[in-house]
Formats: structure tokens, sequence, C-alpha cells
């Protein structure tokens, strides 16, 4: 009935918990992993923190360098022609502006004025050599920082140089090239292979070839070396393009602040200011040519027009003399005031129909309303000229010569008044952009941010640091919880904590694993009997006393999956608690290849248990006493060719029969089972075979793989024994006690 019931299966809230549960204790092993490793994440965290302030203490400053410019909304108007620029959109346009503003041609020039692509500077000092020659401040009486470690070459503070030409080599340019200071203000030139290319003094132009230089002035010791270098012109331009900035302050405000950051302010600042004053002339230049061209237009149109006039001169007065017409009457002048009118206002809307036409496309909506108003006009124009057609002959002829006449004057003294005007207002055109601000260094340096980047640095190496505590945790899957291997249907019989007692001893000592130096040794159990390791040993030998109730014999074979997890260590101690409680028990070293267990005792390994098997010596010979009460052990002996056979041979099953009958408990230590076959052959002979697994060491995998093998030679695994436990936060509620309960020893 209780098999029934446990086996029922899970509510849904018994699910959740579960599920809860092990969230939980995954929760609680990912704190732990960090908590284990507290030491290792604030040496690391630590370092980046260190290293963030050494960097934002030495690092470059960046300065911010800003002008203001501002693009008026209304653009210069052309006299004569205010009601076409009123069509226009007279609306903020700082895109197309900013646009112009970092376009090559402005950029080109500035590049050129100031002869940017002309780098020369003094050769530093690798790393500390910038914020020393930054840091100093030159007086009357030391101009010159005093160079540090011996190196004379190098500029520490002080120095400068100004370059008025530099011309190389279309092969040589980008090249670097060093310009040493001598006696006298003389200068020398030298390629990147160390040859003069020109020498001279400062302030004549040097030449040789295609090299051509001149310094305008150089301060500095004699053997400073200056770093040139013409770079390549495209470049430097699209450098700038790169490097500027240009935006504008709301929407539609017309105001534009152009900026730059740069670690040379002084440079940046003469760069920022020449390329508004550009700016500015191009805007100025952009705007009278604007008029200019209007002018050439009204050029083009007033002697066409003047001999219009003149033509119509010559047929009216050629009429009057022929009809002998002096006036004509009031009903016709009134006619014809009214059709000079429209005739010129068709004359003018004409011109600002060409005008408009060099402008914008014929589908354009200005152009179609201009020619809407010229069809309105000719409508009534037609009128009038059906007026004039009751008129007289002779009348209407006179009128229409008059016509021509006074049209022809009126508009040709219209565009001759126009063109005076464009002449004025092409001479004194402003633009519209003028400067606000002027470039300045807006304050401090705004880079390096001191306390965001120290910030930053401990943040990051902070993460790092639990990052590859994760990673470690992730990538390392050795078992260090118990639960684990009861998971696959192995039994932890105990959890034997890690003893730091056990370290102080020197029972596992190099020299005497390879029987160089045989050692005395302590045995934990003896030494330190209250040691927790001693006290889980105690457990596990109450466990097997009840777990061998039912063995074939008293012989238990101790193996594990791979060395190093602690199987001596557990064979010697657990014996002598056996023997310690009153046992009889006998220990014998089944590792003929590798064992190293006499040394535990402070004996040697010769003389035993493969010079038993072989048939050399007999059981009494290979028994040896220990210092402990009751026990008793069977050393290696001679490392033989074929320890498999020996094990395989009837003296094997010869000598458990005997130290069955003799002793209470008989431990054998055999070798992993993943290296060797023997504890196979072992434990074919044995009532009872544990396992030993290190904490941390073991995967999981590998247990399952050593069962197995145990398994394939009809042997039962018992159950396994989990050694060198380590406390840590993440599994600070398990594996040997909540409290650590444990006896002190006066020892």
């Amino acid at each position: 009935m209780a098999t029934q019931m446990n086996s029922q299966p899970m509510s849904p809230q018994q699910q959740n918990n579960q599920i809860q549960n092990v969230q939980d204790i995954d929760l609680m092993a990912f704190f732990g992993a960090v908590l284990d490793r507290k030491y290792f994440v604030l040496v690391v965290t630590l370092t980046f923190f260190i290293a963030g302030a050494i960097y934002a203490r030495y690092a470059q400053p960046v300065y911010k360098i800003n002008s203001i410019l501002q693009v008026e909304s209304t653009a210069a108007t052309v006299p004569g022609f205010s009601d076409v620029s009123g069509m226009f959109d007279q609306g903020s346009n700082s895109t197309a502006e900013i646009e112009l503003l970092k376009s090559r041609s402005v950029i080109s020039e500035a590049v050129d004025e100031l002869q940017l692509d002309i780098i020369a500077k003094p050769k530093l000092f690798p790393y500390i050599g910038e914020r020393a020659y930054r840091s100093f401040i030159p007086t009357n009486n030391k101009p010159f920082a005093d160079p540090s470690f011996g190196a004379n070459s190098y500029a520490w503070g002080g120095e400068y140089i100004n370059v008025f030409r530099f011309n190389v080599p279309q092969s040589a340019i980008g090249h670097t090239f060093t310009l040493v200071t001598g006696d006298e203000q003389k200068i020398t030139l030298k390629n990147s292979n160390g040859d003069e290319v020109v020498t001279g003094n400062v302030g004549e132009e040097l030449t040789s070839g295609q090299f051509s230089l001149i310094v305008r002035s150089l301060k500095a010791r004699p053997g400073t070396e200056f770093l040139l270098t013409h770079a390549n012109r495209l470049n430097t331009i699209l450098g700038l393009q790169s490097a500027i900035f240009a935006s504008e302050k709301g929407k539609n405000t017309g105001i534009i602040t152009l900026e730059m950051q740069s670690s040379n302010p002084q440079q940046a600042q003469r760069i920022i200011n020449k390329m508004a004053e550009i700016y500015v002339r191009h805007n100025v230049e952009r705007n009278s040519a604007e008029a200019q061209n209007s002018l050439d237009f009204l050029k083009v149109q007033l002697p066409q027009v003047k001999k219009q006039l003149e033509a119509a001169e010559q047929k009216y007065n050629s009429y009057k003399i022929k009809r002998q017409t002096v006036d004509i009457s009031l009903e016709a002048q009134s006619v014809l005031e009214r059709v000079i009118t429209l005739d010129t206002k068709l004359q003018d809307l004409d011109l600002q129909r060409l005008e408009l036409s060099r402008k914008f496309k014929n589908d354009h909506p200005l152009y179609q309303g201009l020619l809407e108003k010229i069809t309105e006009i000719k409508k009534q124009k037609e009128l009038l000229v059906k007026e004039v057609g009751d008129l007289p002959a002779t009348q209407q002829q006179l009128l229409s010569l008059k016509r021509d006449v006074e049209v022809s004057n009126q508009i040709y003294m219209l565009l001759l008044s126009k063109a005076q005007e464009l002449d004025i207002v092409r001479a004194g055109t402003v633009g519209n952009v003028r400067i606000i601000d002027r470039a300045e260094v807006n304050g401090g340096p705004i880079k390096p941010n001191k306390p965001l980047i120290v910030t930053t640095a401990t943040l990051l190496g902070a993460l790092l640091a639990l990052t590859i505590v994760i990673l470690q945790k992730a990538l390392n899957k050795g078992i260090e919880d118990p639960a684990d291997i009861e998971a696959i249907g192995l039994p932890v019989y105990a959890s034997v904590p890690y003893s730091e007692y056990q370290d102080k001893l020197t029972g596992f000592a190099t020299k005497a694993r390879k029987g160089k130096i045989p050692k005395v040794k302590t045995i934990l159990a003896l030494d330190n009997p209250a040691d927790l390791s001693v006290e889980a040993l105690r457990s596990l030998r109450t466990s097997l006393h009840f777990a061998m109730m039912e063995a074939k014999n008293n012989i238990i074979a101790i193996s594990g999956p791979s060395p190093g997890v602690g199987k001596s260590f557990i064979s010697v101690n657990l014996a002598t608690v056996l023997a310690q409680s009153g046992k009889k028990v006998l220990i014998i070293d089944a590792d003929m290849r590798k064992g190293y267990l006499q040394t535990q005792f402070g004996l040697k390994w010769d003389d035993g248990l493969s010079d038993y098997l072989s048939g050399r010596l007999n059981l009494e010979q290979v028994t040896k006493t220990t210092k402990v009460e009751g026990l008793n052990v069977i050393t290696r002996g001679q490392i033989p060719p074929n320890p498999s056979e020996l094990l395989m041979h009837s003296n094997f099953s010869k000598l458990v029969e005997e130290v069955s009958a003799a002793y209470d408990i008989v431990i054998i230590d055999t070798p992993p089972i993943l290296a060797v076959t023997d504890p196979a052959i072992v434990s074919a002979h044995t009532g009872t075979t544990l396992l030993v697994a290190r904490f941390g060491q073991n995967h999981l995998r590998e247990i399952e793989l050593t069962r197995n093998r145990f398994e394939q030679n009809g042997i039962d695994v018992k159950g396994v024994v989990f050694n060198g436990v380590v406390k840590k936060a993440s599994n600070a509620y398990g594996y040997y006690g909540y409290y650590n309960y444990e006896y002190k020893s006066d020892k």
C-alpha cells in the first residue's frame, strides 16, 4: 500500500513547488559561485578601476569649439522683380545651407588657406610624452622642459614649429619626414630611412628636386626632432567633413551651430572661423551672382527695345507727314492711354515670364500663374481694340502708331531704370547669412569624462569577472551535489568533507609516491580524530555495517573513475576507524602499478601483494603490522609486468579465502577502473564494491561509465563515497551537516 501511495502522480501544486525549489537552488548556486570567487571578482574589478583611473588621468583632453550663424528668412530681393520674389519660398532653408557649409568647396578653401594638409608636430616620447608636453608651462628662465630618461631627441614641453610651405612629390604624399634641429636655427630634413633630404636655416626656402620647405619659426633645443607630413589633400578634406558637425537649433529658426571636437583647440578655432568666413563670402557672391544674371538679361533686352522705339517713332512721324494730320481726337487719346497701360503691363509680365523661365520649368505653378495674368490682360486689350475699331480709319492708324511709340518708350525707360538699380544691388549685396558668434573654446575639456571612465571601467571589470566565474561554473561539470549521483541510482554512503588538516600532513608527497624517499606519514584518523572527515568516515562505518549484512564475504573493494580522487585516503582512514572500533582489519594495496599505500604507514613497498601472487612469499611474509592496533597491511610489492594476469591467478582466490577467514574486515584499494581492468577482477572476489568520487572533479558521466564498466563484468556497485566536499556559498545547506557540528581536538 505504501508503494502504491508513493507512486501516485504529483498534483499541479506539488509540481509547481518542485519547479520553484529547483529554480531557487539554481539561483542559490549562481550567487554561491560568485561568493566563492569573491576575491577573484574583487581583484579583477579593482584592476579595471585602477586602469580606468590611470587612463582618465593621462588621456589627452578633447575640447569643444563652436560657432553660431544665422540664415535670414527673407533673401535679398532684386529691384523691379519684387512681385516675382514674393512668389518664392521665404522660409528657412537651413538644410541646404548646412550642406553648403560642409561642402568640399568651403572646406577645401579652408584647407588651402590654413595649410591643414601640412602636419608638423614635435616628436613625443611614447605613452607619457604627450602628457609631459601638455602639462609643461614655459617661463622666461626655462622655455623648454628638461629631457627625461636621457631622450634628448624627444620634445618634453615648450617646443614649437611653424611650417609655411612643405611641398613633396606625389610619391611622398602621406609619408612622415623627420626634421632635426641644430645650432643657430639650422635644420635638416630626413626621410624614413634617415637619408638627408634638405638642409638649411629657419626662414629660408630649402629646395631639393621636387622637395620644398620653408619653416617660418622654430623654438627647440638643438637635437630635437619634429615630424612633418604632407597629407593627401582630399583625405584631409574628407576628414574635416567627418569631424565638423553642423545642425539647426530648433525648427525653421535659421540658426546654425557649427562645432568641432579636437585635442588642439587653437587650430580647431581657426578652422571653424575660417569656414564661417568662407561660407559667408560664398553666400554674398551667390546672391550677387543672381543680381548679375538679371542685369545681364536686361542688358540684352535694352538694345532691342531701343530699336523698337526708334522704329515706332519713325513710322509715326512718317504717317503724320503723309496724312497731314497734326493730332488725334480726345476720344482716341483716352483709348490710347488705356491701351498703353495694358501694353506696358504685358511687356513687364513678359519680362517676368522670361526671368521665371530661367529658374523654373513651364509646368511650375508660379510660371502658370503668370501666364494666366498675361491671358487676362490680353482679353482686356482685345476689348479696347474693338473700341478703336469704331474710330475713323485715319484716327485708328494714328492711334496704333502713337501707341507703339508710347509703349516702347515706357518699356525702355523701365528697363533702363531696373538695370541701374540691379547694378547698385550687385555692388552692395550683403547676402542672407551672418556670423552671430565666432568660434571659441567651450570652457574646459569635454573629454575624457573622468568619473564616467572610472565608473565604466569598474563596471566592465566587475562584469568581466562575473562572466568568467559563470563560464567556469558552466564549463566545469564536476559534481558538487550528491543528489546528482543519487539521481542515477547510486546511493551516496558518505560525503567526506575536504580536510585542510590533511594538507598539513605529508602523506601525499611526490617523492614518496615515487618510492624514492619512504617517509613516515601521519594518518588523519590518528593525528586529528575530531576532524570532520574522520567523523564522516565513522558514519560510513555504520552504513557499511548494514550494507554488508547480505554480502557474500567481508571484503570491501574500493575503486574510482579516475586517479587523484582520494581512494587511498578513504581506504587508510576507513580501515583505521574500523580498527579503532575493535575490528581486526586488513588493508591490501591492489594497485601493483602505482600504489603508494605503504607511505601512509611508514613502510616499504617490497614484499607485498605481487610477491605473494607470484608464489615467492606466503601470506604471513607479506602481511605487515602497523602502529594502529588491529590493523595490518599488504603493500603492492614489486611492480610486475602483468598485474592483471597475477590477479586472475588462483593464488588471488586463495588469498581472498584466507584473509576473509582471518579478519573481520578486509579493504582492498584498487586502481581506477576506467584506466585498467584490475578493479573488475578484484571486485569479482569481494562482497562489497564502493566507488570514490571527488567533489568538483568527477563528472556525472564518469560515474555512469564506471558503474557500467562494473556491471559489464557482473559486479554490482554498492554505493559511492563523495570525497573532498568543499564548503561553498553555493552548498551552504548541504553535504555534510547544516551546522558543521564537530569536536575540537587538543592537537
